[in-house]
């Protein structure tokens, strides 16, 4: 049964914390109002590096808002992404970012820029990656995934020698390990419903399009259970070799 004292308490507590929040906002926008625009822009990055990312955006806002041509304007808003990155904000942070890249086609932190449109979709598709099959917006995350992966991938094409490179590297396989479970999630799922023909399908789309992942040895142990399901010896037999081939050593 719904508690309704519990619910009325907890709606408190969230427009009092939004409350909390909107004055935090105002409070910290008042304490620098009257500085320079670099002393504001000292000030912001004070609270970037102590980690207070909202209150560090609500300056650089104000910044961005009020001086959208200074000589400040460009690292004000790569700190801004980068804010809105570390806050979470992500659906901010994304048109921030492909402004950034659309209205300053050479700028020479490009690369960081690339590499932080990464990590925003990894993060958006990533932490609301579904582990289990059935949940509504599971095709939605997968496609921020996927984006990061094509971000990360066009970030080394294009910038070789980035310091992000390696660690943009190690992420991509971490993308696509992630991408590649899903699937066999959903030929398991396949399976469990005896549907051995759409499993087969999905294990298929692994081999060939995830074929450096790890989740091609699961997937060829599906493909011989589900030959064998469908009375299909040769294709069972071909599947066992090639998961011999994938497993010795």
């Amino acid at each position: 049964m719904l508690n309704f004292k519990f619910v009325r308490h907890l709606s408190f507590i969230v427009l009092l914390s939004s409350a909390l929040a909107a004055c935090s906002s105002n409070d910290e926008l008042e304490r620098v109002s009257d500085l320079s625009p670099q002393a504001r822009y000292e000030a912001a990055k004070d609270l970037l590096n102590s980690k207070l990312y909202n209150r560090a955006i609500t300056i650089l806002n104000d910044l961005e808002n009020q001086f959208p041509y200074g000589p400040l304007s460009r690292q004000v808003q790569l700190d801004l992404m980068f804010a809105l990155y570390k806050s979470g904000r992500y659906e901010e942070a994304l048109p921030a970012i492909d402004r950034f890249i659309k209205l300053n086609p050479n700028h020479p932190r490009l690369d960081f820029v690339t590499y932080l449109r990464g990590l925003v979709n990894m993060e958006k598709g990533l932490n609301a990656f579904q582990e289990f099959f059935g949940m509504s917006n599971a095709d939605k995350d997968l496609e921020a995934a996927r984006e990061a992966f094509g971000d990360f991938k066009r970030m080394i094409n294009r910038y070789p020698e980035s310091v992000h490179v390696e660690d943009a590297k190690s992420r991509m396989v971490e993308v696509l390990n992630r991408l590649a479970k899903y699937e066999l999630h959903i030929a398991e799922y396949y399976m469990s419903r005896s549907a051995y023909v759409a499993a087969v399908s999905r294990c298929k789309y692994v081999l060939e399009y995830y074929k450096d992942s790890n989740a091609v040895v699961p997937a060829l142990e599906i493909m011989v259970e589900a030959y064998d399901k469908l009375g299909l010896p040769e294709l069972k037999a071909e599947a066992e070799a090639v998961l011999a081939a994938n497993t010795a050593g």
